[in-house]
């Protein structure tokens, strides 16, 4: 399903960064944006290619990070044929292709030394040689760079040119992280969840619980819009109530009890079992399997709630103990008590 890619927020920080990337759109000059992964740098680079200029020519995309560093300058200035190794016709680079567009170039950082220099040069002279050549190529380009990385500071460790940061960083849009983003969190949480909610054909849109909320708005989002998005995706196609408030959010896609690396959990052996307190039943006739068990739909049913039933009656009907004691959210644990119309239990 293709996304449409959009602007969605209304925090300061946030609005502030747009519009700097919007009034330096129009100039022709090479613009850095700098963020921590899943801010939308890929977002910012296409605002100031369509508010340009430029906008009716190619807008290319390069990470530098997607190729091994041999083939990173064949990639960005193209190639002879024959200039090495599987060379067998000359190719135009990524440089060319943009010709009278922009260039976007993401994890700038990761750029070899050598492929520094050579783009120094581009810019510099808006100049390209293949390699193999002998006369350059003049090019009109546009370069937009991106990365997560300080560059300030690998220039002080010898690790990225000075004079090529002093060429790309005319303008930085440096895009705040969506933890600093106060508001945008529930805001994106809806848009997504009402979108992948039209993609399920759910006949109308149950919201979140405020609990939920409220989990969302308290995470720390290290991985930002991208993440947040899988996250509530993943949210609303779990959930089995469409007309009820969305209660269960799981942060990590790969927590679970059977995951790789997981701690074992090993049988208590027969004759030796640990000592349980006396007033608290840990095996209920429910959770036993029994060979007689016709129906194993039913019977993993009967075990899930045995289990709930006696977690709750463990930590004295304390949702919130209750839910520590079994590893899950607490929000996990109300879904699963109301799947098994056990949301008004009490002790007996």
């Amino acid at each position: 399903m293709a996304r449409t890619l959009n602007f969605i927020g209304q925090s300061i920080p946030f609005l502030d960064a747009v519009e700097r990337a919007s009034r330096a759109a129009p100039l022709n000059r090479p613009v850095l944006v700098i963020g921590e992964r899943g801010t939308g740098k890929e977002l910012i680079a296409e605002r100031l290619h369509h508010l340009s200029g430029r906008w009716a020519g190619p807008l290319v995309t390069m990470n530098c990070a997607a190729l091994p560093e041999n083939l990173i300058e064949a990639e960005l200035f193209g190639h002879e044929a024959g200039a090495f190794t599987g060379a067998a016709k000359t190719r135009k680079g990524r440089f060319e292709e943009a010709d009278g567009g922009t260039l976007f170039l993401d994890e700038l950082a990761t750029l070899s030394s050598p492929a520094q220099d050579r783009l120094l040069r581009a810019v510099e002279y808006g100049e390209v040689t293949r390699i193999g050549a002998s006369r350059p190529v003049k090019v009109d380009v546009r370069i937009v760079a991106a990365t997560n990385e300080h560059l300030p500071r690998l220039t002080d460790e010898g690790k990225f040119r000075a004079d090529l940061l002093d060429r790309l960083s005319f303008e930085v849009v440096t895009l705040p992280p969506l933890r600093l983003r106060k508001g945008d969190v529930s805001l994106l949480a809806e848009h997504f969840g009402r979108r992948m909610a039209s993609e399920l054909e759910w006949t109308g849109w149950p919201g979140f619980s405020r609990e939920a909320m409220s989990a969302l708005e308290n995470y720390g989002w290290p991985g930002n819009v991208r993440e947040l998005r899988n996250v509530i995706e993943r949210a609303v196609y779990r959930w089995d109530s469409p007309d009820e408030p969305i209660a269960a959010i799981q942060f990590d896609p790969f927590a679970s009890p059977w995951s790789l690396g997981a701690p074992a959990v090993a049988a208590a052996p027969a004759a030796a079992p640990a000592p349980v307190d006396d007033e608290i039943e840990t095996t209920p006739a429910a959770m036993t399997p029994t060979a007689e068990t016709g129906d194993f739909r039913a019977a993993v049913h009967a075990y899930e709630r045995a289990i709930l039933e006696q977690a709750l009656k463990s930590n004295r009907f304390n949702q919130r103990a209750t839910a520590a004691a079994l590893s899950l959210s607490y929000d996990q644990l109300r879904h699963a008590l109301k799947r098994h119309k056990l949301m008004d239990s009490e002790p007996a």
